[in-house]
């Protein structure tokens, strides 16, 4: 987490705390479509473990060209659930456990609703 935190972001253990991580790993498949038949070795989705940090530093210690090959070129603060209106329909369910289960240490007398959208019937397509 910590490598991927400073590769993606350009921050280092100290400039975060970790509030909270999944119980247990998350796992999504990709669709046939998306698999890349010529890379090795072929990746058919992921497993992972989801995190909640907590910022300890400034914005202006966030470099999103930190790494050699910039994954990122913005980011910017969102509502605790809006990540589910603009992930790709094959990792929603991942997105839908890990926040829910991560909510109560952020919101422990209760999250936020979450706005009603169809989410769920777009991830079966």
């Amino acid at each position: 987490m910590y490598r991927e935190l400073e590769e993606e972001v350009g921050l280092r253990p100290h400039q975060v705390e970790m509030v909270g991580v999944t119980e247990n790993w998350l796992r999504y498949r990709l669709p046939k479509r998306f698999l890349r038949h010529h890379c090795k070795p072929l990746c058919i989705g992921q497993k992972q473990l989801w995190y909640l940090l907590r910022v300890l530093c400034d914005e202006t210690d966030f470099c999103l060209d930190h790494a050699p090959k910039p994954e990122f070129d913005g980011w910017r603060w969102v509502k605790y659930w809006h990540p589910l209106r603009e992930v790709v329909y094959f990792k929603r369910k991942v997105y839908v456990q890990a926040l829910e289960e991560l909510a109560p240490l952020l919101f422990p007398e209760g999250a936020p609703a979450r706005a009603q959208t169809n989410y769920l019937r777009q991830n079966r397509r």
